[in-house]
């Protein structure tokens, strides 16, 4: 899931959502991928997001945050093959920092062909 993608996985995996003051806006947005530990260089146009706190599925995992003010900008479950990022990866602000993405993408659905 990409944007409302993504906070409908998080309201569909038991979160909420909550608007934001301003919003998320333009590019330069800095994101951390937590289990790389870099920080990708995002562009944002929302103005909801999930709360982090309301994730407490243990299959649930974020992935990534907004280091600008710690909101959660990813989430993966651990068992099924279902991840969101909530900032735009097809927006190329990095320009290739979130390129893995759509490699992960079609790695899952290769996985999944039937035939």
């Amino acid at each position: 899931g990409i944007c409302l993608g993504h906070q409908l996985l998080g309201l569909a995996f038991g979160g909420r959502t909550y608007k934001l003051k301003f919003g998320h806006h333009g590019s330069n947005h800095p994101v951390k991928n937590l289990s790389t530990g870099k920080v990708e260089i995002t562009a944002q146009n929302h103005g909801f997001c999930v709360d982090v706190d309301s994730i407490t599925d243990a299959q649930v995992a974020i992935t990534h945050m907004n280091l600008n003010d710690n909101t959660v900008e990813g989430l993966r479950h651990r068992e099924l093959p279902i991840f969101s990022v909530q900032y735009h990866p097809e927006a190329f602000p990095g320009p290739h920092d979130a390129h893995y993405l759509f490699d992960e993408f079609v790695e899952i659905i290769n996985r999944r062909k039937v035939g």
